[in-house]
């Protein structure tokens, strides 16, 4: 189904219709700051395979991110982040950037990878904000697949293609064609490893 959520005034009987729709083990279609992306619940294995499957990966290879109301929950699924660790995060976020962190045992056993990593975004999008404030924890997050992302601004379009594998595609508009900014954080020497739409400073 295509929902029309309205980009800065989401409104809520929508967003309550797919945070049910998340906590079934469906699969949505949503915006974000930069391009849309492939989004299920990170505690419904259902949903987690689901994405795997539209992607055709392996649970435990996968490049996922989790999407995150704001920093709160990063002593959740991240292990002990230090201060100028944690200081550079907040002057980033929320933002364009996905930081890849150390992952802590709390992350789900599906998508623990063997380099016990996981990827953290904060989205500066108002209906992302809404659907996790009205979910209360975070959202598991995946690339749509192909490498035409100029496909992957219209919601439209996305529908078109995935309408038929996903339970939603949301139209908060249209969207980017330029991804997140990838900074690796597992050592003190943080590195970019792909440069996206978010300017890194260290």
């Amino acid at each position: 189904m295509l929902l029309r959520i309205h980009p800065e005034d989401p409104q809520p009987r929508l967003i309550k219709q797919v945070v049910e729709c998340l906590l079934d083990g469906g699969v949505i279609v949503y915006p974000t700051d930069t391009i849309y992306g492939l989004g299920s619940d990170i505690f419904q294995q259902k949903g987690i395979e689901k994405i795997c499957r539209i992607k055709k990966i392996d649970p435990q290879k996968a490049q996922l991110s989790f999407i995150c109301r704001d920093l709160s929950h990063l002593s959740d699924y991240t292990k002990s982040i230090d201060t100028p660790l944690y200081r550079m995060l907040k002057r980033h976020l929320p933002g364009p950037f996905t930081f890849i962190l150390p992952a802590s045992k709390q992350v789900p056993k599906i998508l623990q990878s063997r380099k016990s990593t996981i990827g953290l975004r904060v989205p500066d999008n108002e209906i992302c904000r809404h659907i996790l404030d009205a979910l209360g924890h975070p959202l598991l997050s995946a690339s749509l697949p192909g490498e035409m992302v100029e496909e992957y601004t219209d919601p439209e379009i996305i529908y078109e293609r995935f309408g038929d594998e996903v339970d939603f595609v949301i139209d908060g508009g249209v969207g980017g064609m330029v991804p997140s900014t990838i900074v690796d954080c597992t050592t003190d020497d943080w590195q970019v490893t792909r440069q996206g739409l978010g300017e890194f400073e260290v």
